[in-house]
């Protein structure tokens, strides 16, 4: 079409480089000699570019189809920016008015218009597939192309319409674009366009810069994501939440640890989502809590860090929002929580949708949950999903690598696996054949008589554990693959079937085990890190204290309190309201002589403090907390009260007690002047006067029948009002 140097003279005059990036150049001639184009370039690659270079060339308009109504404006301002000439680049979508419409069909006809970007719904209403019928169109860029296909990580029904419209407006080329797509979802999108004659340009997906780490998700991870960030001072980073509470919730965490943090996801209107991003872009905030729905606009090319708060749907969703940091080439730290629960509530979350969804739901799911137990090179494995060979046996960014697991010999394992997939006929999943090698006798297992066959349970004695690793790292390794029609069917490959008749040494590493851990939220105050004199020396003053104010000891402090100021030795009044059960009213009243004493301790010991204790955590309840109080002030009966906020009365009580306990002052004797005898909660009264403890077992021993366990719990929240706040 044109010679080289004409191509380059071309992208120097409307972009200003020098020269392409990676198949940029042959992509766009490809374009150019009107074939039908495949694109799979990892974010950050310079995608756009194959599009809008041909289509400011050739004749006619080009079309391209986008599910981002912010990235649309973002690229028309973009090319209209580079002429002088407005009306370069146009887009169609449910934002415009009947006025901007008629404007982009005149310049459109006027021919000033190469470039219309697209809404795949705009698309196929009426008014606008005639009057595009009238159009020269140059050819068709599908961007997003993985949105067609229901393997892909963000499908999209109206999508699926694009080729029928197409033949409708008129034939054209071609080029579909897509960050991120297995063999699977290639195909997929290729069939469904109609273009399986479409060159196909493929760049590696190999990021070098990312440090991919796994960690396991704890109660402790709000904390620790305050520290990583702390260690990271003024870089930028998003992390990203499934909820939009668990957004709320984070961004408002780490605000109050002084981090400038913002929360986005869809339910905020535009007009703050625009101007976070914006924010963002600035620098004026550093760090982005977010659904999914965040970056997909945003092209800053800075990001240190992607923190996945939650375990993503799928591999594809992942690497993509991973492949939000370090465009610049510089570091990028890609860290993901993981826990099994999580994998869990997601597998619920499908429920209710179709059953063939479902399925493909979970082998996705499954495919994350292999990425994140895995001790394989995880640049391995991600490359490996998405079709890549890594040949590299240690890619020395990842936590995999930094801290490789011993390898264990698994020749007979991975024979026995072999021979199972072949005599069950290739035709089954992961699961079932770990079950049939397991001798489990599961109902499709005997459905299938497969039960009957002699190699079932050929693998009982074997350690259980191995199985998942074996068969994963059999299919990196190129002995077993996953079929692309069928997907999830194990199928042998020639190597396999290689192996099975001449076997060799096999070395695979164990996967990482991800326990949940299932401690209460007192876990701070116990294990190892109890400094047991500072605990001995806080009992003695509680003691001293309480004796004083002739008080029982507990009314002062708890012991769990106690436990968990000789864990962090908070040193401030504001320190020590992080502690459980210390509200700012008991900080006030008690709290000076403990601080002190914690103070001189940690002094004349050279204690190192845990920096930790300065994570203030933002109380979910605190709203909940602060609708009891105000009715209680307002003198609401406790069972009103209990059912206004859909509480069982007992749950009303937890959180009366906790109110409580942290030091507030609250007056319930209208409550219970009204159900309760007044004997009654003098004996209570007393008793609590004298006892050493608050236990309510011991109470209830104690007392006797003839009180019940919400009078006892009444007078003791009565009794911790009056005396101790």
């Amino acid at each position: 079409m044109s010679n080289d140097m004409n191509l380059t003279q071309k992208l120097k005059q409307y972009f200003g480089f020098d020269k392409f990036k990676g198949d940029q150049e042959a992509i766009i001639r490809n374009v150019l000699e009107g074939k039908n184009t495949f694109v799979l370039m990892p974010t950050g690659g310079g995608k756009s570019l194959c599009y809008q270079l041909p289509s400011l060339i050739m004749e006619g308009t080009a079309i391209v189809i986008s599910p981002l109504i912010a990235l649309m404006k973002n690229q028309v301002d973009v090319i209209n920016g580079m002429s002088e000439e407005d009306g370069l680049a146009h887009y169609l979508n449910s934002s415009l008015n009947k006025a901007a419409i008629d404007q982009v069909k005149a310049d459109i006809t006027a021919g000033k218009t190469k470039l219309l970007y697209v809404a795949p719904e705009s698309l196929t209403k009426d008014e606008y597939v005639d009057f595009l019928k009238t159009c020269k169109i140059s050819f068709y860029a599908i961007d997003e192309a993985h949105c067609i296909s229901e393997w892909g990580h963000d499908f999209r029904p109206e999508y699926r319409r694009i080729r029928p419209i197409v033949n409708e407006i008129g034939e054209a080329p071609i080029i579909a674009l897509t960050a991120t797509a297995t063999d699977k979802v290639r195909t997929d999108i290729k069939k469904s366009l109609g273009i399986l004659d479409a060159v196909e340009f493929k760049s590696s997906f190999n990021r070098p810069n990312l440090y991919y780490e796994v960690r396991p998700k704890t109660k402790e991870i709000d904390k620790q994501i305050v520290k990583f960030i702390r260690q990271n001072p003024g870089k930028s980073g998003i992390i990203y939440c499934l909820s939009r509470k668990k957004v709320e919730e984070l961004a408002a965490v780490l605000c109050a640890n002084e981090i400038k943090a913002a929360p986005y996801h869809a339910g905020l209107d535009s007009a703050t989502r625009s101007a976070t991003q914006d924010d963002f872009l600035m620098e004026s905030i550093d760090v982005i809590v977010a659904t999914i729905a965040f970056g997909m606009g945003i092209d800053k090319p800075d990001v240190r860090f992607v923190i996945h708060y939650d375990i993503p749907k799928s591999l594809e969703g992942y690497y993509q929002e991973t492949g939000r940091a370090g465009r610049d080439g510089g570091e990028g730290k890609c860290i993901a929580f993981y826990s099994y629960k999580d994998l869990q509530k997601l597998e619920k979350f499908m429920e209710g949708k179709p059953v063939a969804e479902q399925d493909i739901g979970r082998q996705l799911l499954q495919e994350t949950a292999a990425y994140a137990e895995s001790s394989v090179c995880r640049r391995k494995m991600l490359l490996h999903y998405f079709g890549e060979e890594y040949t590299k046996d240690n890619c020395e960014n990842c936590d995999n690598c930094l801290h490789p697991k011993t390898k264990i010999e698994a020749e007979e394992a991975l024979l026995i696996v072999l021979k199972a997939v072949q005599v069950i006929k290739e035709d089954f999943r992961t699961d079932y054949v770990i079950d049939f090698v397991s001798g489990k006798a599961t109902d499709d297992i005997v459905a299938h008589k497969h039960d009957q066959l002699e190699e079932f349970g050929s693998g009982e004695d074997l350690n259980q554990k191995l199985w998942n690793p074996v068969i994963r790292q059999a299919i990196i390794a190129g002995y077993l693959r996953k079929d692309v029609e069928n997907y999830g069917l194990l199928k042998l490959t020639s190597a396999g079937k290689k192996f099975m008749k001449n076997p060799s040494p096999f070395f695979i590493v164990e996967d990482n085990e991800f326990n949940d851990d299932d401690d209460d939220d007192m876990s701070e105050g116990q294990g190892s890190a109890l400094d047991p004199t500072l605990y001995a020396m806080l009992k003695d003053l509680r003691r001293k204290v309480a004796k004083q104010l002739n008080l029982p000891p507990y009314v002062i402090f708890m012991d769990g309190s106690l436990e968990q100021m000789a864990t962090v030795y908070p040193v401030t009044l504001e320190e020590l309201q992080n502690i459980q059960g210390v509200g700012a009213g008991k900080a006030k009243k008690f709290g000076k002589e403990f601080v002190e004493l914690i103070k001189k301790h940690c002094e004349e010991n050279d204690v190192e403090r845990p920096e930790d204790l300065r994570v203030r955590t933002v109380a979910k309840k605190s709203m909940l907390k602060v609708k009891i109080i105000q009715n209680i002030d307002r003198q609401v009966a406790l069972d009103d009260i209990a059912n206004a906020q859909g509480l069982e009365f007992e749950e009303l009580l937890d959180e009366v007690e906790a109110i409580v306990y942290s030091g507030t002052k609250l007056n319930i004797d209208y409550f219970l002047e009204e159900v309760m005898d007044e004997d009654h909660v003098d004996d209570i009264f007393e008793y609590f006067r004298e006892s050493d403890t608050d236990d309510l077992e011991t109470a209830m021993e104690e007392l006797g029948t003839d009180y019940s366990e919400d009078e006892v719990r009444l007078v003791r929240i009565k009794f911790l009002s009056d005396m101790a706040n």
